[in-house]
């Protein structure tokens, strides 16, 4: 039964094609052009003293950019994409792109794993083994789980909207139209940070007879009712949300730019990174050089800093809040992690989620599944199961 609230949005998405593999395979005069411009880089001038006071640090960018056009391999990285099977779907006008890795064990349970801004499906690969085959990765009695992995549209080597409208619900339904009318599931699981927190509730709201449970990592909701933050909470929320004005009222102002300067879309997102990650001021603590620039690639490459950054424009012209009241009836687990910027009070999230299952943590931020991949492995194969008879 389709829920009486879901926008008309639902109709159009339903439009849908066939399944076909797909292969990445970036052009060699794409890596050759890449290498030449981040030879012929214009540097600006550091100023001394605190190294990400300005949001970017330019001796790291420079060392940064260094390893990128002479040591980083993209095609090593892109083998390792490829290993793991693929595919493009047209639903409702743009070809979805996502991985579909199917678990090694009989009822192997359906997990939608949904990355956000700035990341991308690199968060999840060290994920994918002991999930899909847990007895070849030490955890003989551990659930498996179908992965499906999919791009927002837009963001990455899938299809680009060509029209206005895709927004966070445009993309929630495409996301259940993939799992449950192209990929068959009648019921799956959710889990995601960042919009993949913000997606999932959002199917799970609109889906909750699909939706079995509902996993988050980035634990947020904007105040609501009669909820204020306190003056350090505001503070705190306008100091993180600074890329967050840009890119919802202007963004192709300035991401036209990045899409013309391998500096200018690293310094973008490898800001996200430094900010929100758990490192100390060390971000070789945490990410090596080449996960990041994996990383960047997909929004390189592709041009896809444009198309990505539009979906906060489109978001915001929907009109509807990221996430807050009513309650999602759909079973919730939480994992809370010290750095994660757009951490809120349970209190808040307790009006919004139905919330089964929390658990915090004593370090990590935003990119769990890259920070702390053992600590989310643990919640996804703990949670999962209670809601699938596993």
């Amino acid at each position: 039964m389709v829920s009486s609230q879901i926008p008309p949005a639902r109709a159009d998405v339903l439009a849908r094609g066939s399944v076909t593999p797909f292969t990445i395979h970036v052009p060699d005069s794409v890596l050759e052009e890449t290498q030449a411009r981040l030879r012929a880089t214009r540097w600006a001038d550091a100023v001394p003293g605190d190294p990400w006071r300005y949001g970017a640090q330019i001796p790291y960018l420079r060392d940064l950019m260094a390893y990128w056009a002479e040591e980083y391999d993209w095609r090593k990285a892109e083998l390792r994409l490829n290993s793991f099977p693929h595919f493009l779907t047209p639903i409702g006008g743009v070809d979805l792109h996502f991985w579909h890795v199917r678990g090694a064990k009989p009822n192997s349970i359906p997990l939608l794993l949904l990355h956000g801004w700035p990341g991308s499906v690199v968060e999840f690969l060290d994920l994918i083994g002991p999930l899909t085959d847990p007895a070849s990765h030490g955890a003989p009695d551990a659930p498996s789980f179908d992965l499906v992995m999919p791009e927002i549209p837009g963001f990455g080597f899938g299809g680009k909207p060509s029209e206005a409208g895709w927004g966070a619900t445009r993309i929630a339904h495409a996301f259940d139209t993939l799992m449950h009318d192209v990929l068959g599931y009648p019921r799956y699981a959710i889990q995601g940070g960042d919009w993949g927190t913000l997606l999932g509730a959002r199917i799970a709201r609109y889906h909750p007879d699909h939706v079995a449970a509902l996993h988050i990592n980035m634990p947020f909701t904007p105040p609501y009712g009669d909820l204020v933050p306190p003056p350090e909470g505001q503070a705190h929320f306008d100091q993180v949300t600074g890329y967050l004005h840009v890119q919802s009222l202007i963004p192709d102002a300035f991401t036209l730019g990045l899409a013309d300067s391998p500096l200018g879309t690293a310094a973008w997102i490898i800001e996200k990174f430094a900010a929100w990650s758990d490192n100390d001021g060390d971000l070789d603590k945490v990410f090596t050089k080449d996960t990041l620039l994996t990383n960047i690639q997909f929004y390189w490459a592709t041009k896809s800093i444009v198309s990505a950054t539009r979906l906060y424009r489109e978001a915001a012209l929907e009109g509807e809040a990221y996430v807050g009241p009513p309650r999602i009836p759909v079973p919730t687990g939480v994992a809370v992690f010290p750095k994660e910027p757009y951490l809120v009070p349970r209190q808040w999230l307790d009006g919004v989620y139905t919330i089964e299952h929390w658990r915090e943590f004593d370090s990590g931020g935003h990119f769990a599944a890259l920070e702390r991949p053992e600590d989310l492995l643990d919640e996804i194969r703990t949670f999962f199961p209670n809601y699938f008879g596993a």
